[in-house]
């Protein structure tokens, strides 16, 4: 099964750090050893924004180039919206970008590796796997 790494995920693997490799960082090596990491152009962008130095935007932006996006449709943002309702309902809300990944990973049948806690609050209400 193919998996969307989120943002949070990605982040703490292009982060410097010195105190060698979080169990998240080692997963995520895993998943794209065996080409199961499936990317999405709103998680490209979120990763992207903010990077000050032009040298490291390009350097990420040439290392994310090995993860192709899963092309979002129409109906993907209809049924974000009706997961932010559903959520909503409930008393969760959330952000726009986190149910349209929950709606391509729907669609795509593909689960969700986050480290972002809401996530798990919206697995209550919607169809979504997280691994």
């Amino acid at each position: 099964m193919k998996v969307i790494v989120d943002t949070s995920i990605w982040s703490l693997a292009l982060r410097r750090d010195k105190t060698g490799p979080h169990s998240s960082v080692m997963k995520l090596r895993n998943l794209i050893g065996d080409h199961r990491v499936q990317m999405l152009g709103p998680i490209r962008q979120e990763i992207l924004s903010g990077i000050r130095s032009e040298a490291q935007f390009q350097k990420v932006r040439d290392h994310l180039a090995s993860f192709p996006d899963f092309p979002l449709i129409s109906e993907d943002y209809e049924t974000a919206a009706v997961y932010f309702n559903q959520c909503r309902s409930k008393g969760i809300q959330g952000l726009n970008t986190d149910f349209l990944i929950c709606a391509a990973s729907v669609r795509g049948e593909f689960s969700i590796f986050t480290l972002d806690r809401d996530f798990a609050l919206y697995s209550q209400y919607l169809p979504i796997t997280l691994c």
